[in-house]
């Protein structure tokens, strides 16, 4: 199960932080970031705009991994019934509807009390929403957010859920005492802590603990459903009829109508309860992506690699993510770096070409590109060259769309031409090199090298807290433009900074002999020059000889 938490119920519309005290080596390693350093979860999914863009983020992980199921988490609000429509249209397998009660203490204290609704408000509306559209049957409907025991399974079972979730419970019987300090790295039950004294000595939990507590919940929901004759979870879902509405104890509860909660009469009386089928298949089954896996096939299994070339058009999406999917099922996180393998596309490529490109799997293309070129990457190559035929100037015209490489995790992406907005957000480790970009380049990027051989556009470095990049600056705009907040810009012609202005040198010419750039080989031709024009943007928290041993093409 692959979970896309578009928000959570006890802290909606706020991102998550995980302070720098509890970000250790291990975090660190996992999450692509700096030791010490505090990890920003924006509040936004910033590949995520629109319905369209998350069925586009389903569709490609439906492609890289297609025996894994897809949910997506949306708060308890008014109107969720009509996002959550537009969920299972976006072909999701799982919609979770969360509530206000959940979260132990990695929400802010204001939210936890004032933020959110509760389950039972969205749970029937998504419910009511889903059947009216004719989907509950194609999808699971799942709850969450302060579950405790059999009787809220039960309840949220006749609201609509055939699927309930608990989080804070389970670390309850585990021994979390409720002291809401989880941020503060000094967990006395050790619990939520990265102490490794506080996780050995204070921290009893069991398998059992966990085990004990489901077993009891299970016994309670059959206790319950005997009292109402009924025999099986999937006959309790729904039944609204099974619920009685008390008046209240107080003046304002006696003022709630809750009928609409219960109300079935506009509903159609043989739509499905609950859902009848394993997986919401997209009706783009990814042809071209089939195709690529067919022919790339024995080069995988055999090791042998090899070239392969292809056409592409703008209606095939998330290209190659099959095969990087059936690489690293197979030769897990290495790929195959030792057999490489190289795909050559002309054409148009269409949305999330390259997305989560494997290791040893290197792309090219001759034509241009859409959005989300190279999301997730974890190595590899991509490069984007325009038509050979092509008279435009490349650092004035785009060639790849928003949000690219982001969420990087290794690689290399070249694109000989412009990128949209967002470029690189959240890179962790991806190196890559354009000649343009639009508003917010390097956001929230936590590891990584981002070269750019022209103008950027607004906020760039915005929550930016590891990696570095270089940008050439031919107007003197650029200090204008970038985010001061947690990054610093020093220039490269220095005798200080000597081995940058070489490591540049590198990166542009390797970057000539993939692409043939015009604009590249002109400013090799005359780099004295040019190098007085580029500035070297990096956290101010990184010291600058750290930053050259932390990139992937380290001078020699």
């Amino acid at each position: 199960m692959l979970q896309i938490k578009v928000a959570q119920g006890a802290k909606p519309g706020e991102g998550g932080q995980l302070p720098g005290g509890k970000v250790n080596q291990l975090i660190a390693r996992l999450r692509h970031a700096v030791p010490g350093v505090t990890l920003i979860s924006p509040p936004p999914h910033h590949d995520i705009y629109s319905i369209e863009d998350l069925a586009q983020l389903i569709f490609d992980l439906k492609q890289v991994n297609p025996d894994a199921q897809v949910s997506v988490k949306l708060v308890s609000e008014p109107g969720i019934g009509t996002i959550a429509t537009g969920v299972a249209k976006a072909y999701a397998d799982l919609i979770t509807v969360s509530g206000y009660d959940g979260g132990t203490a990695a929400s802010p204290l204001t939210s936890i009390k004032h933020a959110g609704s509760p389950w039972e408000l969205g749970l029937p509306e998504v419910h009511q929403a889903l059947r009216i559209n004719g989907l509950r049957d194609k999808i699971r409907l799942q709850t969450d957010g302060g579950l405790k025991t059999g009787l809220d399974v039960v309840k949220a079972a006749i609201l609509g859920a055939e699927s309930f979730g608990f989080g804070t419970a389970p670390m309850v019987a585990l021994g979390c005492k409720y002291l809401r300090i989880c941020h503060l790295n000094n967990c006395a039950t050790g619990v939520a802590t990265q102490d490794d004294f506080l996780r050995g000595e204070h921290f009893r939990g069991t398998v059992d603990m966990v085990k004990n507590y489901f077993r009891f919940i299970a016994e309670e929901v059959r206790e319950l459903m005997a009292m109402l004759g009924v025999r099986k979870l999937t006959d309790l879902i729904g039944r609204t009829d099974l619920l009685e509405a008390l008046e209240g104890n107080t003046a304002s509860q006696r003022k709630l109508d809750l009928t609409p909660l219960l109300a079935n009469d506009f509903v159609p009386a043989d739509a499905p309860q609950f859902c009848k089928v394993s997986r919401n298949v997209p009706h783009d089954p990814g042809a071209k992506n089939q195709e690529v896996l067919a022919a790339l096939k024995d080069a995988i299994e055999n090791r042998s690699g090899g070239e392969f070339d292809f056409t592409i058009t703008n209606c095939d999406r998330s290209v190659a993510a099959l095969t990087s999917g059936a690489i690293a099922k197979r030769y897990g996180d290495e790929g195959l770096e030792d057999a490489p393998i190289t795909a050559r596309f002309t054409g148009v490529a269409g949305q999330s070409f390259g997305v989560w490109n494997a290791r040893g799997l290197n792309l090219y293309l001759e034509g241009d590109a859409n959005d989300y070129v190279g999301k997730g990457m974890n190595g590899g190559s991509i490069v984007i060259v325009p038509p050979k035929v092509s008279q435009f100037e490349s650092h004035k015209t785009a060639i790849v769309g928003n949000t690219c490489l982001y969420g990087a995790t290794g690689g290399t992406l070249f694109a000989a031409g412009m990128a949209g907005e967002r470029f690189a957000v959240r890179n962790s480790g991806a190196t890559a090199v354009i000649e343009g970009a639009g508003d917010h380049c390097c956001e929230y990027m936590t590891g990584g090298l981002v070269c750019v051989l022209g103008e950027t556009g607004v906020n760039f470095g915005a929550g930016m807290t590891g990696g570095f990049a270089y940008v050439l600056d031919e107007e003197r705009t650029f200090v204008d433009k970038y985010n001061h907040e947690l990054v610093e810009i020093h220039r490269i012609n220095t005798e200080v900074m000597e081995a940058y202005r070489r490591h540049l040198r590198e990166m542009i010419e390797a970057y000539v002999a993939a692409t043939g750039s015009a604009r590249g080989a002109e400013i090799l031709e005359d780099f004295s020059d040019y190098a007085r024009h580029f500035w070297l943007v990096k956290p101010k928290a990184a010291s600058l000889g750290s930053l050259l041993d932390q990139s992937r093409r380290q001078p020699e």
